[in-house]
């Protein structure tokens, strides 16, 4: 069979640039993305005896595939949703004294403030919650909270970084990558880590949040806007040009030997690698996002048990319970179709606006106003999602996780609201070999400190023992940067057996 010079071109390129991802690939650790793909070629695997798909590149049987991560941006206030204190309550009013001097970040310490909700307990494990969170309350025996959780942070921005990817500085991976990395893609047809951002904009630090830093430019999250009229940018051609369907494939085409040829000069090139894929599965999320966005198949009781129709509220606030519930529901829909069709991972935001008023967890100046729409809202859409999974029997191997950058404060910043707290917040999971009904890790009377100074638990442990329920060890997923073996838990982390099923 014979050869054109521009298949020549083709088949050199491919096989330079196939030498360059197996020379980096097998250079180090980095050598877990490639057997990945030797899974998927069925090259060598094992099979666990609870699951009929075959697993390898793993350092030990998973009991979850599949990631959600829920991100509460501002700072969700522990002492208004999951962490009762009824100190709080017989303290309200008083004059606050821990027994330290304490240091804010931009007020003084009020007088002890106790939730502007009633509690109430759920579930046989009888765990307490706030109604601004009550829809949660249904699903309290398939989560388990982690109540001692602490940041190294009282600033948004490096809180943020520290919860998405393990450090409070830039330029580090974020979770999502280092699982597109280490575990590789479920779906050819939609990318493997997918970001739905608030409605409203974008957290601190923005796409920085989910980008891949130094490892291959691939593992970035895909940011996809449900919300929006164009969910997802460029992805098509504008209506009324001169691009006709036959006109676009001609250009991918041209485009495919191009880059072939720019390849052999530029083997190891993870940007242009990046590129490449990019462009390949905008072609094939052409057929596939559509139907991923499209709720239209949707029955009325999924509809309604996420509250994508739900209707507003009176409200004297800049946010209303009903279109919380609406933007946050369609965000959490969308996720489940996406994990349905293989998608690896995917993180939800909520609150995300840095005006004023607020339109986010950031509650400096009134909490009531700000916390309930964004809490009934985002309980309710939560909770849709653990049942939802339940239902389809995917709960078992999708694994949820709540968090938000750090906590707020026992007492009143001005008379209403409540300023950073970076030594305590809550954090809870769901799912995919967590052990439901579970309350790990305890907060001082007053949800201000650790009871436990000593043994504070970080995202360093969470991220270990999430990893380990994906059958990773999180000490040996690691990738060679600037002449350290960079991981996501950086030297700490430990797997919290009392979280595990």
């Amino acid at each position: 069979m014979t050869h054109s010079s521009s298949q020549n071109s083709e088949s050199i390129g491919s096989a330079l640039a196939r030498r360059g991802f197996l020379a980096d690939a097998c250079a180090g650790v980095g050598g877990m993305a490639l057997l990945s793909l030797l899974q998927r070629e069925h090259a060598c695997a094992y099979s666990t005896e609870n699951s009929s798909q075959q697993h390898v590149a793993l350092h030990h049987p998973p009991k979850a595939k599949r990631v959600v991560q829920l991100f509460m941006s501002g700072a969700a206030s522990q002492c208004d949703t999951f962490d009762y204190k009824p100190r709080l309550i017989q303290d309200h009013g008083k004059p606050w004294d821990p027994g330290e001097k304490v240091e804010l970040f931009q007020s003084n310490p009020g007088n002890t403030m106790k939730s502007p909700w009633d509690w109430k307990q759920y579930g046989q494990s009888g765990k307490w919650i706030n109604d601004c969170v009550a829809p949660l309350g249904d699903c309290v025996d398939d989560m388990a909270f982690i109540h001692n959780m602490a940041s190294k942070s009282n600033v948004h921005g490096p809180a943020t970084f520290m919860q998405s990817t393990g450090f409070i500085l830039p330029g580090f991976p974020s979770m999502g990558a280092w699982l597109s990395y280490g575990l590789g893609n479920i779906s050819d047809n939609l990318p493997t880590f997918v970001v739905l951002p608030d409605a409203r904009g974008l957290a601190p630090n923005g796409q920085r949040n989910w980008g891949a830093a130094f490892l291959p430019a691939a593992h970035q999250g895909t940011t996809i806007q449900p919300n929006a009229k164009n969910p997802v940018a460029d992805l098509f051609p504008p209506t009324g040009t001169y691009i006709t369907p036959d006109s676009e494939r001609d250009v991918l085409k041209s485009l495919e030997r191009i880059n072939a040829i720019h390849r052999e000069s530029h083997t190891g090139d993870s940007r242009l690698d990046a590129r490449i894929r990019s462009y390949e599965l905008a072609a094939k999320m052409q057929l596939s996002a559509p139907d991923v966005l499209d709720l239209s198949d949707e029955t009325q009781s999924i509809r309604d048990l996420y509250g994508i129709d739900r209707a507003n509220v009176e409200t004297s606030g800049p946010m209303n319970e009903g279109e919380e519930t609406r933007l946050f529901g369609r965000n959490c829909l969308v996720a489940r179709r996406m994990l349905e069709r293989g998608v690896r991972f995917v993180q939800i935001w909520s609150g995300a606006d840095n005006g004023f008023p607020r339109r986010n967890w950031d509650s400096h100046e009134d909490l009531a106003r700000d916390h309930w729409p964004l809490g009934r809202g985002m309980a309710t859409a939560a909770a849709a999602l653990i049942k939802d999974l339940k239902q389809r029997g995917m709960l078992d191997d999708t694994l949820i996780l709540w968090t938000t950058e750090f906590g707020r404060m026992p007492c009143s910043q001005g008379s209403l609201g409540r300023d950073h707290n970076p030594a305590v917040f809550t954090n809870w999971l769901a799912g995919g070999g967590i052990k439901g009904g579970t309350t790990y890790g305890e907060s001082d009377p007053w949800s201000f400190k650790p009871a436990d100074p000593q043994s504070a638990t970080y995202c360093y442990d969470v991220h270990a023992t999430m990893l380990h329920l994906l059958g990773i060890d999180h000490q040996r997923l690691t990738y060679r940067h600037n002449g350290i073996d960079r991981r996501l838990t950086d030297v700490h982390g430990r797997v919290i057996p009392e979280l595990l099923a």
